[in-house]
């Protein structure tokens, strides 16, 4: 299958490395990540041992396989700049998967492409952007993909069977909207505390007043999820989310790494879409508005 891995960041170089053992990959990203890769080779440690050259350039215009799958990796706020750049490479069979955090991707994948071209994917696998050309696989986690009308169809099932005969364990769900929502919910309990407190996952569980702030947070966004008619149990939501910071444990959060970096974080598209929806359904938003405010005060 023709791959394009489009924002070939820590998880996107993780997929993309996996994934060229079986498949012909191209990588897009910030020039000084491909020039490593050029230079010598792409690397990932930890979980995954990986060291090979892979196919990587700056920008689409060097693109020069038609792609069947296009993974979207890039940060939910560079979607649409990205989306048109890649207009030139899509055509009517290509299916583009998005590998986002945040609810509102999917919208503004829509505005650039069609609707029908569009499925969803949510993983929990933990990398980290070492330096340029180095990945480290911080914890193996569970990949789900999906159809945005829940249907099975032939192209999903063969995407699937293109990531788990890679390495990728990867599930089929009928309702991959249910599951970003259920991801949203526990990354909105994580990745702002993580960044405030400047921890590891960890480190949430290890301390009783993070630990009741992160059962609070799950809390208020189940209710708003709940609102929207997404049904979800508050325990249900939290025990998954006390599961996800045992299996990344070590990790660090996409929304910690980003302020690290001195980057713009997910947090409009986790939290400030919560707060959207919470507003217009009339439900409490408190806590995710603290959450929102302290952590757009850090990095303004």
């Amino acid at each position: 299958m023709n791959i394009v891995i489009l924002g070939a960041g820590a998880i996107g170089s993780l997929f993309g490395a996996l994934l060229s053992k079986k498949n012909n990959v191209v990588l897009i990203g910030r020039s000084i990540h491909i020039n490593a890769i050029k230079k010598e080779n792409l690397i990932i440690e930890g979980f995954t041992q990986f060291k090979n050259k892979i196919p990587a350039v700056h920008s689409i215009s060097e693109i020069k396989i038609c792609p069947d799958l296009i993974i979207i990796t890039v940060k939910s706020y560079d979607t649409e700049s990205a989306l048109k750049k890649a207009r030139n490479i899509i055509d009517k069979n290509t299916v583009i998967l998005s590998f986002q955090n945040g609810l509102d991707n999917i919208d503004k994948i829509g505005k650039i492409a069609v609707r029908k071209q569009i499925i969803a994917g949510t993983t929990t696998h933990g990398s980290i952007f070492q330096k340029p050309g180095l990945i480290k696989h911080t914890g193996k986690g569970k990949t789900v993909i999906g159809e945005l009308d829940g249907r099975k169809t032939g192209r999903i099932m063969k995407i699937l069977d293109v990531f788990n005969e890679v390495g990728i364990e990867t599930k089929f769900s009928k309702n991959i909207l249910k599951e970003m929502w259920i991801k949203t919910i526990v990354n909105s309990s994580i990745n702002p505390l993580t960044t405030i407190f400047q921890c590891k996952n960890g480190y949430l569980l290890e301390n009783p007043l993070l630990e009741n702030i992160v059962k609070k947070v799950c809390e208020e966004s189940t209710k708003i999820a709940n609102s929207e008619g997404i049904y979800l149990s508050i325990e249900d939501m939290y025990q998954k989310t006390r599961e996800v910071i045992d299996d990344t444990s070590e990790n660090y959060s996409s929304m910690f790494q980003s302020y690290k970096k001195g980057k713009k974080t997910e947090i409009e598209s986790i939290n400030g879409i919560l707060i959207k929806i919470g507003k217009i359904n009339d439900v409490d938003i408190t806590i995710n508005n603290i959450l929102l405010y302290i952590v757009n005060s850090m990095v303004n």
